[in-house]
This record gives structure tokens, sequence and C-alpha cells, in this order.
């Protein structure tokens, strides 16, 4: 294992967030049984103060993960430097078999992370706590991929030498390369064009009407979800490649480096943030009608709306900037 401050603080975040969230799913399993908004009996008042504890904790801690996806993407970069053939994040992510599928939990658990955050802001918005059992029962999903996610991590970490010799992002994302990042490396460019830029205009349409006359909720919230999918791909496939200004090079990696201008860390961040608030606005709408949030649901979903269409537009902006000024064009 290598033992550097920011490795050490990202296992040390992985634990703490395990533990908290073992911690609040035991007494999640409990509220889902025994919760009566009915009763007045003491134990109703145990449970009640219970989850304003856990909730705050969770609140804390959730945060905590999702800072920890960038941080471990930035120490993945900055060590790449200890391994042969390492170029980027790309090489030190693939020393061993754990580095990818610890990415992509971490991703999952950042989306998911951001939802319950949403949940429990509007669930605490509410006198009664109406969305209580909602939220305790994605927080035990929630909970079970953490401590996946913290295994996954000190197995990755655990098994980090720097002796080992391993792939370069030019190898990894080719169109020789006969795994996933190479499937992505060889989508198209044009269709991949036409599909991100549809993806956008139909989450930007359904997004202002959806917050201008609080209709179609559902498709813009899939919209953004898609979009967000698309986005990741036409990463790899195209939009790094104007930055590079290389028909070749498909690393989304090499983005986060300082010959970039650090710009991969804007891109990723405005991406899942907006598909974050896209997601929650979705994910509240089958709450709108109750009772105690039935003002308070239509405003937040107003907020999240907005801030996915200045999220994805950033994105866009930035994308469509490159793509002109860049010295590299695509035929």
């Amino acid at each position: 294992m290598i033992l550097q401050p920011a490795v050490l603080a990202l296992l040390l975040i992985a634990l703490l967030v395990a533990g908290m969230g073992l911690y609040a799913g035991f007494y999640g399993m409990k509220i889902l049984r025994r919760w009566d908004p009915a009763s007045g009996s003491e134990g109703q008042l145990e449970l009640e103060r219970r989850t304003y504890l856990i909730s705050t904790i969770m609140s804390y801690i959730l945060s905590f993960e999702l800072m920890s996806l960038f941080l471990f993407i930035y120490t993945a970069d900055d060590i790449h430097i200890l391994f042969t053939g390492a170029m980027c994040a790309a090489g030190t992510l693939a020393v061993n078999s754990f580095g990818y599928p610890a990415l992509l939990l971490k991703t999952v658990n950042f989306l998911l992370a951001g939802v319950w955050l949403i949940v429990n802001y509007v669930d605490n918005k509410g006198y009664d706590y109406p969305l209580i059992k909602v939220k305790y029962e994605l927080l035990n999903l929630i909970v079970v991929l953490l401590v996946q996610e913290c295994v996954l991590l000190l197995a990755y970490f655990a098994g980090v030498k720097p002796d080992v010799i391993t792939s370069c992002c030019g190898s990894l994302f080719s169109h020789e390369s006969t795994n996933f990042s190479g499937d992505l490396a060889a989508l198209p460019h044009l269709p991949m064009q036409i599909a991100f830029f549809t993806g956008m205009a139909v989450t930007a349409v359904s997004g202002v009407i959806f917050y201008l006359r609080a209709r179609i909720g559902y498709l813009f919230s899939i919209a953004a979800t898609v979009t967000f999918l698309l986005a990741v791909a036409s990463v790899v496939s195209f939009i790094c490649l104007y930055f590079y200004e290389l028909p070749t090079h498909h690393c989304p990696f090499c983005l986060l480096q300082k010959e970039y201008g650090f710009i991969g860390y804007v891109l990723y961040a405005t991406l899942f943030t907006g598909a974050v608030a896209g997601i929650g606005a979705g994910v509240l709408m089958p709450f709108r009608k109750v009772g105690s949030l039935i003002r308070i649901i239509p405003a937040i979903q107003r907020r999240l709306t907005l801030g996915t269409l200045l999220c994805y537009l950033l994105f866009t902006l930035i994308v469509v900037w490159k793509m002109i000024f860049s010295a590299l064009k695509l035929g």
C-alpha cells in the first residue's frame, strides 16, 4: 500500500462513511419497523430523536462521500508517476483489478448520496417527517454499496505496488482495445455529437417547461439522466479530442492535468452536479401532493431544475467553445 496523505484520507473517509452508514442502517431498520407518527408513546419519541440525530450525521457523512469521488480521482492522477507505463489516472486505476470497479461504484454512490441528501432535506421540511420510510429504505440500499466501496478501496490500495508495470491511457482508450473503454473510444464522432447535443436540447426544453409550468417533470428527470450518460460517453468519444487536439487520444483522465488547465474538474463537477439535481427533481415527483410538502416540493424542484439547466449549460458552452477554437477539426 502507498502510504500517502491523500490515500490515507481516502481510506479514513471510506471507513468512517461505511461505519456510520452501518450504524444508521441498524437504526433505520428499527425505524422502518416501528415508526408510527400517530403514536405519542415513549418509543415513538425516542425514534423521532434518533432519526434527527441520524439525519444530521448522515448529511455530513454523505457530503464527505461526494467530495471523496474527486479526491479519489485526484489521488489516482497524482500517484501515476510511481508506476511504469502510467501517464495519468487511467494507468493508476489499471494497476490491479479493483481500481476501475472502485471508481464505478464511487460514481454510483455519488449519485445516490446526492439524491438521499435531497430527499432528507425535503423530509426535514415537513413537520410530520412524511418521507421517513422512503428515506431509510434508500439509505439501507446506499449503506450496502458504501460497505462494498470501502472493501474495494481497501483491496485496491492494498494491492498497489510501485514496481507494477501498468498500461498507459493510449492503449486503454484506443480503438484496438477490447475492453469497455475501447468500445467508448470507438464510438463514431458524428452520431455521438448528434446524440449529445440532442440530449442537451431535450433536457433544456423539458427543464424550462417544468420550471415555468410544473409539467413533464418525469420527462425532464429522465432526459437529465440519459444526457448524463451520453455526456460521459461523449467525453471519451469526441469531446476530449478537441482539448488534446489529437484525433487518437481518447483518455478522459488527462483532462484533469495541469497541461489542460485542470478543465476536467470543471467539466465533471458541472456534469455530476447537474445529474444529481435532475435525478433528485424526478425522485420527488411522487410526493408533490403529500399534505405537509404540497408547497415545499414544487419550490425545491424549481431550484433543482434551475441547477441542472445551469450546470448542463456551462458544460455545453465549454464543449462548444473548445470545438470552435480547437486546432483539431473532425470530419
